[in-house]
């Protein structure tokens, strides 16, 4: 793992091959199947202890504050997000960006539950303003939302949350990402040379969105 995310950051996603990484570590490429049986058990480990990681340091950020402060523990998620992204684009890009087909989180995927610890911690967060009972939900959804947003609270360990608050975590998490990805790939250039403001309007705004009175 260690071999194969330097050159995923060394030289990108298209470098991480059991021939490159058998190639580092003195072996034949049938040797490393011993331990990897293609391309795609490579990449799903490495995507797996990835997400791993960024979860670990988003539990630890949300540590950092006390529980009855639901706001608070978010915007140390959504800062921790940033920072984690910023430090590990390349990284960030092979988990988010999915460049290579065999970076996937499906549920036939093995990182698929590695891809939804990092999720927990996100949806966790909000499902915590959640129960303050403050979140302004939309009265009604499409039909077609419905199917989808069950899936999603599946994984939310029995809470027994309505589709709609679920719909605005949704949407949240969509405005949280695309901040965050903007900034990382470089599309914010062309206007700010310091996107770090607007992405703390960004956490203010998703904030109040989940009722956060202190937003």
């Amino acid at each position: 793992m260690r071999i194969a995310r330097r050159l995923l950051v060394e030289e990108g996603p298209a470098a991480v091959t059991v021939r490159a990484v058998a190639r580092e570590m003195g072996l034949t490429a049938p040797g490393l199947y011993r331990y990897y049986a293609g391309h795609r058990e490579l990449v799903q480990a490495l995507v797996s202890h990835l997400y791993d990681e960024l979860a670990a340091v988003l539990e630890a950020a949300r540590g950092r504050r006390p529980a009855g402060e639901p706001g608070g523990r978010l915007r140390e998620v959504c800062r921790e997000l940033r920072s984690w992204a910023l430090t590990h684009p390349q990284e960030f890009t092979l988990l988010f960006a999915k460049p290579v087909a065999d970076a996937g989180t499906a549920p036939a995927d093995a990182a698929h539950d590695s891809g939804w610890r990092f999720g927990g911690v996100v949806l966790g967060s909000m499902v915590e303003l959640w129960r303050c009972g403050a979140v302004r939900a939309p009265a009604d959804l499409d039909p077609e939302w419905i199917v989808q947003l069950e899936e999603v609270r599946e994984h939310l360990a029995g809470e027994p949350v309505p589709l709609e608050v679920i719909y605005v975590f949704v949407a949240c998490w969509a405005r949280l990402y695309g901040a965050v990805a903007m900034e990382v790939f470089g599309h914010l250039d062309f206007a700010l040379t310091d996107p770090g403001p607007l992405f703390e309007h960004t956490v203010r705004d998703v904030l109040a969105m989940l009722g956060d009175p202190a937003a």
